[in-house]
């Protein structure tokens, strides 16, 4: 699908909502939450299923605990576990009004990261769906480290899209889309409205990353994020979630926002999976043939291949793979064999495998088929 036209067609949309959607400085602005709940319903009798993603737990916990902005971690976790309650209730009496039932799913990146995890969140969700309920997801910040919190509701919006496989991605926020420049700092700044293919250009017009008042996201995340969705296939929408009825106008076709267009060769389910929501154990560190093979042949990683490695991991573990030459991350893949054998056998040919470990799994370290390579920055 390359068409705003398509969107009609569709059966499937994630529509992340931002902070600055749906708070202002004091706290949740329920007008606004009433009106987009109206909007989803609307959808909803077309045909259409919706997941959300909603952001202003930490808004809301200020407003409730009267505090100002959070100034540590253990506070903001405070304030998200206070501001959760407020933010679905809200929710809740937005959709009674229209009959229609929510349900809560806190997720923290360790949750997608882990491939059983990810599957039963994708089943809950599926669920629910059947049962016409509308999901509603949020990070779950009461819990999350950093080393295992998605940074932003963008990302988090990218890949629950990916993991109930819809059809279109909607990030809701407070400007009308992707701008050349700040429209903040430059009033004559044009809009983008259609975007090929997200690059480091791309990004950088969309400035820094984390820029955002109320949230932690800011343009440059949800530019990302429309990027990774479109190696999945997947189109995105970026546009101004206080623009009056901005879902079924998105929906009807309307010329609204910045359009991603998705690839023509788009990475299936498990791949797209592997690039961003897996959390690699370990690395693989190889000399220059096997760099060739992987990167211009598209071969399989050998053990002959593999000159070192760091990390302990386990046969069936994501694991980064690195060029020696320049040091840098060309992919990441699923190992066939554990650490300590993985040590045995590098640097030798495949038939040594029998040999070296008494049995052999297979002639790969990491099979094609498992192997993800970096193409573009969105994917490092």
């Amino acid at each position: 699908m390359s068409s705003r036209a398509d969107f009609k067609k569709f059966h499937r949309t994630v529509i992340k909502i931002g902070s600055r959607v749906i708070c202002n400085d004091q706290g949740l602005a329920l007008d606004r939450m009433r009106a987009l709940a109206g909007q989803v319903d609307l959808l909803r009798r077309r045909g259409m299923e919706v997941v959300l993603v909603s952001s202003g737990a930490v808004a809301a916990g200020r407003k409730k605990l009267k505090a100002f902005a959070p100034a540590n971690v253990k506070k903001k976790q405070a304030l998200a576990a206070a501001g959760q309650v407020s933010l679905m209730s809200a929710w809740d009496k937005a959709f009674a009004n229209h009959d229609v039932k929510v349900a809560q799913i806190l997720l923290t990146a360790d949750d997608l990261a882990d491939r059983r995890r990810f599957m039963h969140a994708k089943n809950t969700v599926f669920t629910l769906l059947e049962m016409d309920v509308i999901p509603i997801i949020n990070e779950n910040d009461t819990v999350a480290l950093d080393s295992l919190k998605f940074g932003d509701n963008d990302t988090l919006g990218s890949l629950i899209a990916s993991l109930v496989e819809a059809d279109l991605f909607i990030c809701l926020t407070d400007l009308d889309g992707l701008y050349e420049s700040d429209p903040r700092e430059n009033p004559d700044a044009q809009l983008i409205g259609r975007v090929e293919k997200v690059n480091a250009a791309l990004l950088a017009k969309a400035g820094r990353e984390g820029r955002a008042p109320f949230g932690t996201g800011g343009m440059f995340a949800k530019v990302r994020a429309a990027g990774r969705l479109a190696e999945r296939g997947v189109p995105s929408v970026i546009a101004n979630g206080l623009t009056r009825g901005i879902l079924p106008r998105l929906m009807d076709g309307e010329e609204l926002g910045s359009f991603f267009k998705p690839s023509a060769k788009p990475r299936g389910a498990r791949k797209h999976w592997l690039a961003f929501a897996a959390r690699p154990k370990g690395k693989l560190i190889i000399d220059a043939g096997a760099a060739k093979a992987i990167l211009e042949q598209g071969k399989s990683l050998l053990p002959k291949g593999v000159v070192s490695l760091e990390g302990l991991f386990a046969a069936g573990d994501p694991v980064v793979v690195v060029d020696a030459r320049q040091g840098n991350e060309v992919g990441v893949g699923l190992v066939n064999y554990p650490s300590p054998e993985v040590q045995s056998i590098m640097g030798r040919p495949s038939h040594d495998i029998q040999e070296v470990l008494g049995y052999s799994h297979s002639d790969e370290v990491i099979h094609r088929d498992n192997l993800v390579i970096y193409e573009s920055p969105a994917e490092n």
